[in-house]
């Protein structure tokens, strides 16, 4: 299932630096490349939502087997795309494709951690998650640079290839009902009501929007400081490095021993204190120690946030709970770039007004614990 997770994230972050310039390339407007960009997450949105569903009604490996499966297709009609409004299709199918595929597999995974050791299993998807973050760009732009950009999506297409295999012959089946209703939305109603979901979900949307602000004001930082990308590279490569030790080495007992919304409110003040940091200065060793920082802020969040997801939920209703959960996820990814370029052309203080956030999103979930007790 690690396997897996790795899969399917480094989907999303080795397209991060060609999608833009192949939309371009098929003679896209910046409008249309923009659109192309952005319809990924937003379809992602629906197809965690519908996919929550789905795998509540048909089982996990159905649905993890389905997606996998709808994946490796729709990235066969990436090398086939003859203009942008065509690139802009498969991408829409692309989203939501994804959107069934990751609940899928962290309900999956959800089924079969339990009790004490369901934090170290978090933060062992988190470390897979961190790897696909670091190593996926950088395969992206060699490839494209060194082969095409075509090659690109044909190699991932043989990793879904592959892990489709993967999940036929060696997973099995944790849960299907044998009930077999039709979509109904009133079915989360309950989970958007529930303080853990809510208070993880807003997590989830503050965290995303925090990663949106360093892609798009991180950079300009760096050409403040008169280097080039490499620079960027680096200092995004420090944060998932940072989280990565503390995912993969004995420090990781920390999710099994504190409260998991403990975690998140510190894990959401760190990155908020590395944000003040980014914003009040331009300098090289400010901005590796905030990155420092904001590295120990997500290893303190993502594990949490999916362990109070698991805890919160039943194997009933625990694919529509991480549906809900990670279209927050995608909400937060459509707004991180949004706001901060927003409020970089307003009032020039991006990483500032997502400092302020974050503070907000701490105080939001610390009051909701302090109000409903619950404490995970």
């Amino acid at each position: 299932m690690y396997i897996i997770i790795i899969v399917a994230f480094l989907d999303t972050f080795i397209q991060l630096p060609i999608i833009t310039p192949y939309s371009l390339e098929l003679g896209a407007s910046y409008a249309l490349a923009g659109a192309i960009v952005a319809v990924y997450s937003f379809t992602n949105m629906i197809g965690n939502v519908l996919g929550g569903h789905w795998i509540d009604r048909f089982g996990r490996k159905k649905m993890l087997f389905t997606g996998i499966v709808t994946v490796f297709i729709v990235l066969l009609f990436y090398p086939l795309a003859q203009n942008g409004m065509q690139l802009f299709f498969v991408r829409f199918f692309h989203g939501l494709a994804g959107g069934i595929l990751i609940p899928a597999a962290f309900a999956y995974i959800g089924d079969l951690s339990v009790g004490k050791s369901r934090g170290k299993t978090m933060a062992f998807t988190g470390a897979g998650i961190g790897i696909a973050a670091i190593v996926g760009p950088a395969i992206g732009g060699v490839m494209a640079a060194r082969a095409s950009i075509e090659t690109v999506f044909l190699l991932v297409a043989g990793l879904f290839f592959i892990t489709a295999f993967l999940v036929f012959f060696f997973v099995k089946e944790s849960f299907v009902t044998t009930e077999r209703g039709k979509f109904n939305f009133k079915e989360f109603i309950p989970l958007i009501k529930h303080p853990l979901i809510i208070l993880s979900s807003l997590a989830a949307f503050a965290l995303m929007i925090s990663n949106g602000t360093l892609a798009f004001a991180l950079p300009l930082n760096v050409e403040v400081m008169e280097r080039t990308t490499e620079t960027t590279g680096m200092l995004l490569s420090t944060f998932g490095i940072v989280a990565l030790i503390i995912f993969l080495t004995p420090i990781n007992f920390i999710y099994d021993r504190f409260p998991a919304v403990h975690l998140i409110v510190t894990g959401l003040a760190l990155i908020g204190i590395g944000m003040l940091i980014l914003g009040s200065s331009a300098l090289f060793a400010s901005n590796l120690a905030a990155m420092v920082i904001y590295g120990l802020g997500f290893a303190l969040i993502f594990p949490s946030m999916n362990k109070i997801i698991a805890d919160a939920s039943s194997k009933v209703d625990r694919g529509k709970a991480y549906g809900i959960f990670y279209a927050f996820f995608s909400l937060g990814v459509v707004a991180g770039s949004t706001v901060s370029g927003w409020f970089a052309a307003r009032i020039g203080l991006p990483f500032l007004v997502c400092a302020l956030i974050m503070f907000i999103a701490a105080a939001i979930i610390f009051a909701i614990t302090k109000k409903t007790g619950s404490v995970q």
